[in-house]
């Protein structure tokens, strides 16, 4: 059920859980018998589910997730060892939460491993409700059922400049001098930006310029290098590498009051985490 939700064929369901097409009609037919429900219907070369089949494809899911989940857990207590944690983070906890507590962790355990995905939160949820994640630092939208969240801290940001930026030679600098330079942020439809823009509308200031946009923080990194742009950044990670000096980057010392949504803990509503997973939460939240 699980499979043919995603691939809307029974054949190609069929294949991926190793099943002949024919013995695979004849499990479905049986399932719809014993629950005297119509679980799919016929369109075109291919079948759509009922919100019926739909449901118990969801909760088939879950079930693969679980089993998975369980296979690994029972590794991990056989082997004596910590398995591999997946664990999915948009940039600023990334870099200010996750990357120090997986250093200091491997300290302590040498053989712990992770798996780390930098990315929005929406595609860090869809992660995770498909499995490909423990759980995530990410921001979740109102009324979702199938992921749960623990609020964790807001996120500051710094207006991040290259060493050396004409700004940085100015006594004081003023709103107005910023609006003189590009600005680096995703489009319109990103948090970040989203911040940006509501918060100077309440200073009565004009948006600044963005000729390139870009939700890459490397690419980021690379246009503050080689240009005068400003970029707004979580507080967090600017604080962690702007005092190497042997790092090009500095925050200016101007504080507009930008501050993004706190971002969650977010894991599968009522889902078991592995020892593993739970091993780095809790070093991650001072357990």
């Amino acid at each position: 059920m699980a499979e043919l939700k995603d691939t809307g064929t029974l054949g190609l369901a069929a294949a991926r859980i190793g099943v002949a097409q024919p013995a695979a009609s004849r499990l479905l037919a049986e399932m719809e018998e014993m629950l005297g429900l119509s679980l799919h219907e016929r369109q075109g070369r291919g079948l759509q589910l009922t919100p019926a089949g739909k449901a118990l494809a969801l909760r088939a899911a879950r079930i693969e997730i679980e089993l998975a989940d369980a296979a690994r857990e029972l590794a991990e207590a056989a082997t004596g060892r910590a398995g591999v944690v997946r664990v999915g983070s948009v940039t600023g906890p990334a870099l200010s939460l996750v990357m120090p507590t997986l250093i200091a962790l491997q300290r302590s355990f040498p053989e712990f491993r992770a798996e780390v995905t930098v990315a929005t939160s929406a595609a860090l949820c869809d992660s995770l409700r498909e499995g490909r994640l423990d759980f995530a630092l990410a921001r979740l939208d109102p009324g979702e059922t199938q992921l749960e969240a623990v609020v964790i801290a807001g996120e500051p940001l710094s207006l991040v400049v290259r060493r050396g930026h004409p700004l940085l030679v100015r006594p004081r600098i003023s709103v107005e001098d910023l609006l003189g330079y590009d600005w680096v942020m995703g489009d319109d439809e990103t948090l970040l930006t989203q911040t940006v823009i509501a918060r100077l509308s309440e200073l009565g200031v004009p948006l600044p310029q963005r000729r390139i946009s870009t939700s890459s923080f490397l690419f980021t990194l690379a246009l503050l290098n080689q240009t005068d742009a400003i970029a707004p950044l979580a507080t967090p990670v600017v604080d962690s590498f702007a005092g190497n000096p042997s790092v090009p980057f500095v925050s200016l010392p101007i504080d507009l009051g930008l501050t993004v949504a706190p971002f969650s803990l977010v894991t599968r509503t009522g889902a078991r985490l592995t020892p593993a997973a739970q091993r780095l939460i809790d070093a991650m939240r001072g357990g």
